[in-house]
């Protein structure tokens, strides 16, 4: 920490500011004010006055009618709240492409939040193409993720015969992007200056860390809505539900602090917020199973993308015997469960996260993008955490290791892939002995 503190001493004077002592604001504690500082916690670098604030920001014309700063605040976060619960409906409404791109413009905001924060704390002393590279690392994660599906849909879509050009994109797309990855290390490596060795390599791995933390993560989160729109709305409405109802189950009845790096959260709220959670999943995912358009996966069809299908086991009512009293229900319902558990125990802890990292740096938001809220990081960090989960829940629980899981991969092939996949496996099952030749 106290090296940190150094790094922005030396910052400010190199940068000609005359106050840039350690006696400075820069090493004070930080203001009680802050929702995500505490009195007993130094700040390592202070930045609140270069990183634009959104807690606060208040338009012109709702200052003049309201004099109070707590009323205009409140007002102002449930102006925003309504018009992004209205943007997140209209999404699903638009469909999975919409939502797909809203994801990816998400991502590059998240990401420029981060290394806003990174580049300011080494502003004076003039890294070298040190944000070039980071924004060349994120076109080639990007390139490497989404290029292939990318270019075999406009392959798809042209149907044309000239169309070798995207054939090698396509066919040679982890090369290219390995190809990209070696430029930008390339170009880091020749930009390295003397005396700024250490800093430059920070931000390279600052890089790469917002890369692994935000990227990775948003690419689970579309793989997921591939899989079936349920598999992002439920997520999403999870955090959200668990959000609002910690809140309110905090303000009437809260009273023991449930962490120190958040101390407006407590227990009440955070117990409260899980039985609501878990709660109201169970009715939002009976709801979605009765449409085809939010359970069927993504099909890419005669130059289209469909999402018509044949529903899948865990989208079914299936048979249960319980201390021997038969039911019915959907399979579905008990990994909402589940999921909404993890939403509510764990996924507070990437909110954590993010207080702890806004700490370090004395700020109170990512940025000011989302007025009365702040950055998009300070709405998506625990949605994050969320994606990763539910990614690796779909295929280590649903999609794989069980016989329904391969018929339901199966009913998404074209009916002449089934056939072919029929007459191969039956074909390969008479090699071995397994089945017999009745032909």
């Amino acid at each position: 920490m106290s090296e940190l503190k150094h790094r922005h001493i030396d910052t400010n004077a190199a940068s000609g500011d005359a106050s840039a002592t350690p006696s400075t604001e820069a090493n004070k504690p930080a203001s009680s004010s802050s929702s995500d500082v505490d009195n007993d916690d130094v700040a390592a670098v202070d930045l609140s006055k270069q990183i634009k604030q959104g807690t606060n920001k208040v338009p012109g014309f709702i200052a003049q009618y309201i004099q109070s700063e707590a009323y205009q605040n409140a007002l102002i976060r449930v102006i925003f709240t309504i018009l992004m619960l209205g943007f997140y409906v209209t999404l699903i409404w638009l469909g999975h492409i919409a939502i797909i791109v809203c994801i990816i413009c998400v991502q590059v905001i998240c990401f420029r939040e981060i290394m806003t924060i990174g580049l300011t704390v080494y502003k004076g002393y003039s890294l070298p193409w040190i944000r070039a590279i980071a924004y060349h690392y994120l076109f080639t994660y990007n390139y490497f993720l989404y290029s292939a599906h990318v270019f075999a849909f406009i392959f798809h879509a042209l149907r044309k015969p000239n169309t070798a050009a995207l054939s090698f994109l396509v066919r040679y797309n982890t090369f290219i992007s390995f190809c990209l990855y070696t430029l930008g290390f390339i170009t880091f490596v020749l930009s390295l200056k003397p005396k700024c060795y250490m800093r430059q390599f920070s931000l390279f791995a600052w890089t790469h860390v917002s890369l692994l933390i935000i990227v990775t993560q948003c690419h689970f989160m579309i793989q997921n809505i591939y899989n079936g729109l349920v598999w992002f709305i439920l997520p999403v409405s999870m955090i959200v539900i668990n959000d609002c109802m910690a809140y309110l189950c905090g303000f009437y009845f809260g009273r023991t602090p449930l962490i120190k790096l958040s101390p407006k959260k407590t227990w009440e709220g955070f117990i409260g917020g899980a039985i609501f959670t878990v709660l109201l999943s169970i009715l939002l995912a009976f709801y979605l199973t009765k449409f085809d358009y939010f359970v069927c996966p993504v099909q890419f069809t005669d130059g289209k993308y469909s999402y018509v299908c044949e529903v899948g086991y865990i989208y079914r009512q299936q048979l249960y015997t319980v201390f021997n009293k038969e039911f019915y229900t959907y399979p579905i319902l008990f990994h909402t469960i589940v999921i909404s558990i993890f939403a509510s125990l764990i996924g507070p802890f990437g909110g954590f996260f993010a207080s702890g990292f806004k700490r370090a740096f004395n700020i109170k938001d990512f940025s000011d993008i989302i007025p009365g809220h702040g950055g998009l990081i300070d709405r998506f960090d625990c949605q994050f955490l969320m994606s990763t989960f539910v990614y690796v829940y779909i295929y280590t629980f649903i999609y794989r290791n069980t016989i329904q899981g391969l018929l339901d991969n199966i009913y998404m092939l074209k009916p002449e892939q089934q056939l072919q996949l029929y007459y191969n496996l039956k074909q390969d099952l008479i090699a071995r002995d397994i089945l017999q030749n009745t032909e």
